[in-house]
């Protein structure tokens, strides 16, 4: 009799266990639920846009889910933007470059002038920023009024593996990066000393907004 006592014992022992690992992996899974960060962006370079561009980028994580969610107003109309967030591959926290980023004193911020405070451009925002692919054609386009909303939703699980690919050792880490939006007409004319990323024109280039990425309180 105490024998299958002590079996019936064993058994629910285990039966407890199993449910308590269950249910500490569900508590991790939903820790991301929900979670969202947020990036207020503001104007930088309005001196060359000739507008005080402003908007934010959403980051929602719902289980797999990851939707980035962008909205600029007042950005130069009728041509596409690129949009990232950057960051430094060694985990360093990012900030957004100022005024006093502009080293060769030209009036102007461009985009190698970031670096030092923002870091590389990592993850576009396109129609496929899983891909990791930079240079693309499918970057938003802005309406004639200056507005524009971008909206994707990717695997949170496929963009992690995606990156940590390309930046070995390094995750994500929402609140160490900050996102650029950039490009103006490419009939602006800029001085020579503006720099750019190898034979990309530096109109495509050049920031216009900048904002650190922050979790929002739940």
């Amino acid at each position: 009799m105490m024998i299958h006592v002590l079996e019936a014992l064993a058994i629910a022992g285990v039966a407890c266990a199993s449910v308590a690992s269950a249910g500490a992996q569900a508590a991790q899974a939903n820790n991301h639920t929900g979670t969202t960060y947020v990036a207020h962006l503001r104007a930088l370079n309005s001196r060359v846009t000739g507008m005080k561009t402003t908007g934010e980028a959403r980051f929602t994580i719902a289980g797999d889910s990851l939707t980035i969610d962008v909205t600029m107003q007042h950005v130069p109309p009728d041509i596409a933007h690129l949009q990232h967030f950057h960051g430094f591959p060694n985990g360093k926290n990012a900030t957004c470059a100022t005024a006093a980023a502009d080293v060769n004193h030209d009036g102007i911020v461009d985009l190698i002038e970031t670096e030092p405070y923002s870091g590389t451009t990592m993850v576009p925002f396109t129609d496929d920023p899983v891909s990791m692919e930079i240079v693309t054609d499918t970057y938003p386009k802005a309406s004639a009024s200056g507005s524009y909303h971008y909206v994707k939703t990717v695997s949170l699980k496929a963009l992690e593996v995606a990156f940590s690919t390309k930046y070995p050792g390094q995750k994500l880490n929402f609140t160490s990066r900050v996102v650029y939006i950039h490009g103006v007409p490419s009939s602006t004319k800029l001085p020579a000393s503006v720099a750019s990323l190898g034979t990309i024109p530096a109109q495509v280039t050049i920031p216009i907004a900048c904002g650190k990425i922050e979790k929002r309180a739940r």
